[in-house]
């Protein structure tokens, strides 16, 4: 029986979702037991402290968020496998548990291009691994397409608490940008922070300024005003994993372990980035009611009614304003809807595809492949980490 610290923070989705998978694969191969240690235990004990009571207490390993500084190696040189969530920074000396943040920031580019924007921004920390990482890939996409991205460092900012809620230095920045213009945050909370600002600045969100958090944090972006679209995360797969290799370790049938990838998996839309942005009035007008009608199984006859153009018309404007045809990124997003309902919900696949409108549950499976690249129920083994 694994006897595991937890020195993680669990008050937001990422570490909730982590702790998730990690007692997922607690339950499947345990039974273990768990310590969750405060996390101030970090700043009041130091590294000494915690290395006592994991001794006193017979840890075998701990998942934690530590600060880079503090001496990991009393902790491996005690016998506790260690494994830590990189909150600053990675470690080089033991496993991480971290994130495919290049990749994360290219998705976020290529969700704002394919709805028409032309004018980008990212805000988020210089200093810290998750969010610099998230704003190269969003940057690297977006310029190797002939765009510019305006930054926000947050440490700009006034540290005092909710400074966001009043006339700031991001306020100013926001009202300085090219409109309409895309900003993607390098986590929900900083999503919010940009949509409290835009209310002292009498920015219109999304018709001025559309924005997209990290980490689907269901409170914080349901909070937000208007709600807020986020990045989802594979961290409940993370947690899982990060578990079986805490398992491996404390077995020693490890030699060299290697750290665990928290990927993006897609992006979940709310209000704040549900109208795409064009100049042409009529594209905006197209787009937005296909957000707002996505479940409804709308077709392209549907987006003719709303605007005075002909069927070739409209594609060639539609073409121009996204990259891609009509009926195509009707197809997309309803197969992104269908994605979004396998990871949360436990509905069976038939049952999933019925409420969606899907008369055939091998048909969505065959389109659901075509886009995604796996079937639905691969898609919810590798994002949940279900049980084959």
């Amino acid at each position: 029986m694994h006897k595991i610290i937890l020195l993680i923070d669990i008050s937001e989705e990422y570490g909730q979702a982590l702790l998730k998978g990690i007692t997922r694969y607690s339950k499947e191969h345990g039974p273990w037991v768990f310590c969750k240690m405060p996390l101030f235990y970090r700043e009041t004990l130091g590294m000494e402290g915690i290395v006592n009571f994991a001794k006193e207490w017979g840890a075998d390993g701990i998942f934690a968020q530590l600060y880079n500084d503090l001496d990991t190696k009393k902790l491996v040189d005690a016998g506790i496998c260690v494994i830590a969530e990189d909150f600053k920074e990675r470690f080089s000396d033991i496993p991480n548990i971290t994130g495919a943040y290049f990749e994360t920031g290219e998705l976020g580019a290529e969700y704002f291009l394919k709805k028409g924007f032309r004018n980008f921004a990212f805000y988020g920390f210089k200093n810290i691994v998750w969010s610099r990482e998230r704003a190269e890939g969003y940057e690297r996409h977006l310029t190797a397409q002939g765009y510019t991205v305006h930054h926000f460092d947050q440490e700009q900012a006034p540290s005092r608490e909710l400074w966001y809620y009043k006339p700031s230095a991001l306020s100013q920045w926001l009202q300085s940008l090219p409109k309409p213009v895309a900003i993607m945050a390098c986590d929900d909370e900083r999503g919010q922070h940009i949509t409290e600002a835009c209310k002292h600045a009498k920015i219109q969100i999304p018709e001025e300024i559309a924005v997209l958090g990290v980490d689907n944090d269901e409170m914080t972006c349901n909070l937000s005003d208007p709600p807020l679209s986020s990045i989802g995360l594979d961290t409940v797969r993370g947690g899982y994993e990060a578990a079986r290799l805490m398992d491996l370790m404390i077995n020693k049938q490890v030699v060299i372990p290697q750290d665990i990838i928290v990927g993006p998996t897609q992006v979940i839309t709310r209000q704040s980035t549900d109208i795409a942005s064009a100049s042409d009035k009529y594209m905006a007008k197209a787009l937005k009611f296909i957000h707002q009608n996505i479940d409804n199984r709308i077709n392209v006859a549907d987006v003719l009614r709303e605007v005075p153009f002909s069927r070739r018309a409209l594609e060639k404007r539609f073409q121009e304003t996204t990259g891609i045809g009509v009926y195509k990124y009707i197809y997309n997003l309803q197969i992104q809807k269908f994605a979004q309902r396998l990871l949360e919900t436990d509905k069976t696949i038939f049952e999933i595809a019925l409420e969606a409108g899907f008369g055939n549950s091998k048909n969505i499976s065959r389109q659901f492949k075509q886009v995604k690249g796996c079937t639905p129920n691969e898609y919810r083994i590798k994002h949940l980490a279900i049980k084959k």
